[in-house]
């Protein structure tokens, strides 16, 4: 008889610990140092679905969605379904009480099968169709947020009974992010600017038509805004514009919807926006443009997407090779990469990665993670500490693609994209199902 048969504790490693800010609520260990999420090991998602695959657990998606409810009491909330959307999370959405804002016919279509309620669905985007905007005024939605003149000629003509609209406004706020998601200044192609009468002469054309009922305003500063602050801002410049429209027009605009994009930590350390300040800094922002403009307050509504679903999310991959470079560096290749997660190369994206299928021995050693694809920049994570006994049929799972991976996902070099697996009370279910080569085949006409 041995020790470890007369204290068999003695052999199990510690269960890990998973930092909640960054994985799903449900993470934890087993004795055998498989991650589990939803009460399911990630490794017999990997038996049963295979990898790559996109896993989401509906309990932190809907533990997300109630948080917003709560801080932000009085305020209504939209969920922005670019960043993931299937019919299940659709439903999701609706019945955490949440409205849906989409972009497209093909959102909008998801967003109705779901079963949300057209009146609470919002319709965005900067260069609708007339065709995508006769199916938003068909089904009746309940905002449309116009992006141009030619959207409001377009809209009015279409229209068969009075539509709410917002008018996309750009406060000329900057949040000092990435390029690519900074929007909320003028020199950029979404809504009309404050400055040169841009958004005051849109407001004009839309009063003008009586089948448009102007409702208010909507403006979006970016993504990833971790500092409360700006929205108070945006909040102040935007009740003054709808203080001159009542000026100019004897009008009184009853809504503010001040857009998402609000920051959640991808790395240990990272900031998150808080809830609890967004709820200060928008009373406060209220009573003071309020007052200052002797106006009334409006309904406020906000539309985070990423911040409900992105911590919802992981992304699971098989290791396929690892290699070492002399001189340089170790190499983990994974089955998966861009295709299905585009933000590395695009914005420069990190993550957090662990290994999913047992528990690691002994030293780590700093690897990068390199996707499969036929480009040297498809990397996952570059420089980041994994076990140096990492061998290829081992799990990785990489925190945080709840958002904007599946809904990014594409082709590049005919690869299928991964299925959608949820998770909940230790059952896994897909909802949306792996692409297959057939399913590429279909749509090629030869």
């Amino acid at each position: 008889m041995t020790l470890l048969d007369i204290v068999p504790s003695l052999g199990r490693a510690a269960p890990r610990r998973f930092d909640s800010t960054i994985w799903p609520v449900t993470a934890h260990s087993d004795e055998e140092g498989q991650l589990c999420v939803g009460g399911v090991p990630l490794a017999d998602i990997a038996d049963e679905f295979d990898t790559p695959a996109y896993v989401i657990d509906e309990a932190d998606f809907r533990h997300r969605a109630r948080r917003y409810r709560k801080a932000l009491h009085g305020v209504g909330v939209v969920y922005a379904g670019k960043s993931l959307l299937t019919t299940a999370v659709a439903r999701w959405a609706r019945e955490e009480g949440l409205g849906v804002d989409v972009c497209s016919a093909g959102e909008l279509a998801i967003a109705l099968a779901g079963g949300v309620d057209p009146a609470r669905i919002v319709m965005h985007g900067n260069a609708k169709s007339p065709d995508e905007l006769r199916e938003a005024v068909r089904v009746g939605v309940g905002r449309v947020v116009v992006d141009s003149c030619i959207e409001i000629a377009y809209l009015a003509g279409l229209a068969r009974r009075r539509q709410p609209v917002l008018i996309r406004v750009t406060p000329d706020i900057d949040i000092h992010g990435h390029r690519a998601v900074t929007t909320g200044i003028s020199d950029q192609k979404f809504g009309f600017t404050l400055a040169g009468d841009h958004a005051a002469n849109a407001v004009k054309r839309a009063l003008a038509h009586p089948i448009l009922d102007l409702v208010g305003l909507h403006c979006h500063l970016g993504s990833q805004v971790s500092d409360a602050a700006p929205y108070g801002e945006a909040i102040r410049r935007m009740i003054a514009a709808m203080a001159d429209v009542r000026a100019r027009h004897g009008v009184i605009l009853t809504e503010l919807n001040i857009g998402g994009g609000h920051a959640i930590p991808y790395l240990p350390g990272d900031r998150e926006l808080d809830l609890g300040e967004l709820a200060r800094v928008i009373e406060d922002a209220l009573d003071e443009a309020c007052a200052a403009e002797h106006f009334p307050r409006p309904t406020v509504v906000v539309e985070p997407g990423r911040a409900i679903c992105g911590r919802a999310g992981l992304t699971l991959y098989r290791v396929c090779s690892v290699k070492t470079r002399p001189g340089g560096r170790t190499f983990v290749a994974v089955d998966g990469g861009m295709s299905d997660n585009p933000r590395v190369s695009l914005y420069g994206a990190q993550y957090t990665v662990t290994l999913a299928n047992r528990h690691p021995c002994g030293a780590k050693q700093r690897v990068t993670v390199a996707g499969r694809h036929c480009e040297a920049g498809d990397e996952i994570a570059r420089d980041i500490e994994l076990p140096a006994d990492l061998r290829p049929g081992d799990l990785l799972a990489v925190a945080c693609t709840g958002a904007y991976h599946h809904s990014m996902a594409s082709n590049y070099n005919m690869v299928g994209r991964p299925p959608l697996v949820a998770v909940k009370d230790g059952r896994a279910r897909a909802l949306v199902r792996r692409e297959t080569i057939a399913d590429l085949l279909s749509r090629d006409c030869g």
